[in-house]
């Protein structure tokens, strides 16, 4: 290995693991990422530390928990004081840049669903940060157009920055499109959308964008991360580029001929969607929801849904991910090109994945799955060999192995472990089970307060507990892959529940906050 390497860290929106080729799907085209998957170390059990947006995405960049960093759930900014893996290679020399979407910062402008208002009012244990978080803020680039991002930005110098989902996306884009191109600026939105009969397209959740496939999200960051690498071509600084699509995230607007590139008819649907056994109480409640006409389904929330709808979902979703995929062959061509291949690490991943059809679930939720809490994670070294690993490895791992393989010192508080060793080395990652957390703003499932919860994944067992009701999972992976039947209750799984429960309570433990260091004795 070559010191200082370059980093191009290429990360998704909501991509569950199994909706790439190179993790066994056989219908969706994704050459550019199977072809880099067939050199890098793939993770086959590679876990967030929470399925939510933020919070993961903030767990990623700090190597710590959402309990620790103080990013719980969607709506609480990173603190400007945290540390991230960027800052600490941007201090030791490296330039760093973000293209795309970022989402370390409140974006939507909608106010949250939890506390209420006059909650908002009481006085809080901690006061609120201080400086502005309001860098992602869509309402202040749509009504300032000096808007911008303030540098450096969680420790990137660089940033172009995409806002939100869709065809009306924000932010620099946005910004972009209404200079070179306002007569297709003019044209987004499901109002001025191609003509579509999906059941998806009444819902508000995917509609036939008029906006050209050259002038997509997608294409658009991969274009401005090609700009960058240019930049670089010279070779004076090492760099990190973090490329951060915003697909396949819903609202899906994949352009062209990418909209029907995949009939919803041809996609199969998960193996759980006819499941004929008893349902645990929170998809019993989801289901009934349905049936009685009261599926919330414009939101972002999970809901239960019809098979059509998640026939939709499944082939706009692939559209989306062959579009980026052929992005992401444009970008790395370009890394060979300019010379930067033979001294650049690629990994790529996503924050957390989607339902789709799982148990006749759409979207994401507090409902801990594999198809939802499992995300793809490629580690392509510049003359790596293809391995594929078993080792249990969380979002929080990300900040530790990047900074072992620039040569950087780990900082006091990260909670992940470097995989180096086992993506090298073939070493074993040392980890029995793993950590994720949950802290919602939805009072959902029949509860009486917003869902919290914590899971306990090993290789064998899935443990999830609940907040404020006496009951919870457990499914043996082994004998039910597709976690259809919860043991919860069953008096012969007794011994592994409370082996699981101690377990998870040490994890919890273990990952308590331990930063900053103590300044005195007392």
């Amino acid at each position: 290995m070559s010191s200082a390497p370059n980093f191009l860290f290429i990360i998704t929106d909501q991509q569950r693991a199994d909706h790439l080729g190179a993790y066994g799907n056989c219908i969706v085209q994704t050459p550019n990422l199977d072809a880099l998957a067939r050199r890098a170390w793939l993770a086959e059990r590679f876990f967030v530390a929470t399925p939510i947006c933020m919070p993961n995405r903030a767990s990623l960049l700090t190597g710590r928990m959402p309990s620790t960093h103080g990013v719980r759930a969607n709506g609480i900014p990173l603190s400007r004081r945290a540390t991230t893996f960027v800052d600490a290679l941007r201090e030791s020399g490296y330039a760093t840049s973000l293209v795309g979407k970022s989402h370390l910062q409140n974006m939507t402008g909608r106010p949250a669903l939890w506390p209420s208002a006059a909650e908002q009012r009481t006085r809080q244990a901690w006061l609120s940060e201080p400086g502005d978080y309001d860098d992602e803020w869509a309402p202040r680039w749509r009504e300032d157009a000096l808007a911008d991002v303030r540098l450096p930005f969680y420790g990137f110098e660089h940033v172009d920055l995409v806002i939100d989902h869709g065809d009306t996306a924000g932010g620099h884009y946005r910004r972009w499109l209404e200079r070179e191109h306002p007569e297709v600026a003019a044209m987004t939105g499901p109002e001025h959308a191609l003509p579509s009969d999906y059941a998806l397209a009444r819902a508000g959740q995917a509609w036939r964008t008029r906006v050209p496939e050259a002038l997509s999200t997608t294409s658009w960051i991969a274009d401005r991360a090609i700009d960058r690498l240019a930049e670089h071509a010279d070779g004076q600084r090492p760099f990190f580029m973090q490329c951060s699509f915003p697909d396949p995230h819903h609202p899906f607007t994949p352009p062209g001929r990418f909209w029907d590139m995949y009939s919803p008819q041809d996609v199969a649907l998960p193996a759980s969607f006819h499941d004929k056994g008893p349902r645990p109480p929170h998809v019993a409640w989801l289901r009934a929801q349905r049936e009685a006409g009261k599926a919330v389904k414009h939101t972002p929330a999970v809901f239960a849904c019809s098979e059509q709808e998640a026939r939709e979902a499944i082939a706009l979703n692939y559209g989306s991910i062959s579009h980026l995929d052929e992005a992401v062959g444009r970008i790395l061509a370009a890394l060979d090109s300019l010379g930067l291949a033979k001294n650049t690490v690629v990994v790529f991943t996503s924050d957390h994945g989607d339902f789709f059809g799982d148990h006749q679930l759409l979207w994401k939720g507090p409902l801990h799955y594999d198809s939802i809490i499992r995300v793809p994670f490629l580690w392509a070294e510049p003359d790596g060999m293809g391995l594929r690993s078993e080792a249990l490895c969380s979002a929080i791992d990300l900040a530790p192995t990047v900074l072992a393989r620039a040569g950087i010192p780990s900082f006091h508080g990260i909670q992940g472990r470097s995989l180096l060793p086992a993506i090298c080395g073939g070493q074993d990652v040392g980890r029995d089970d793993l950590l994720i957390e949950e802290e919602g703003q939805r009072v959902m499932f029949g509860f009486s307060q917003r869902v919290r919860m914590r899971t306990l994944r090993t290789a064998r067992w899935r443990l999830s507990l609940y907040d404020g009701v006496a009951w919870g999972e457990l499914y043996d992976l082994d004998r039910d892959p597709h976690e259809c039947t919860n043991l919860w209750d069953d008096p012969s799984s007794a011994p592994v529940l409370a082996d699981l429960m101690q377990r998870l309570a040490r994890q919890m433990l273990a990952h308590t906050e331990d930063s900053p260091y103590p300044s005195a004795l007392a």
